[in-house]
């Protein structure tokens, strides 16, 4: 319920704001852009191998990457010292969605990182509709796509 609590408090900015837009390319090359994914919600997760919260919520995020279709998650990697080992990390986890390796110039195309996990989702419009710092659940995610 915390989780949840957290989620939705930390909504931002309910009108939605225009997202400038992101370019990144993932640990695969390829090119994942906010305008390409217009129609859909696209959720965009901060995150680190060495953070528990992280590792905790990355089988919702694969749960949510592969049940909905309407829904993009994308994985962005910090505080990292080997690309490989992230890599690694990812084929371990089994994760499915797009990985990318992050750092200050990515992150400032999305929005403020103060801590890890840090999730952003957009609307299929193409504009933030929440923010979160700390681990989510996929419940949580839905509810709030349902609700929105």
């Amino acid at each position: 319920m915390r989780r949840i609590v957290l989620f939705f408090m930390m909504v931002f900015l309910s009108s939605g704001v225009l997202a400038e837009g992101f370019s990144l390319h993932d640990i695969q090359g390829k090119t994942h852009t906010l305008a390409a994914y217009r129609g859909k919600w696209v959720l965009v997760n901060f995150w680190a191998t060495w953070c528990p919260p992280c590792r905790e919520e990355i089988p919702d995020l694969i749960e949510l990457h592969e049940k909905h279709k309407d829904l993009v998650v994308i994985g962005i990697a910090m505080d990292y010292r080997d690309p490989a080992q992230v890599k690694r990390f990812a084929e371990d986890m089994f994760i499915s969605y797009p990985i990318v390796l992050g750092d200050r110039r990515i992150a400032a195309q999305i929005g403020d990182v103060p801590g890890l996990p840090t999730t952003y989702l957009y609307n299929p419009q193409g504009k933030i509709a929440a923010f979160n710092v700390g681990a989510l659940t996929r419940q949580a995610v839905e509810k709030y796509i349902k609700e929105h």
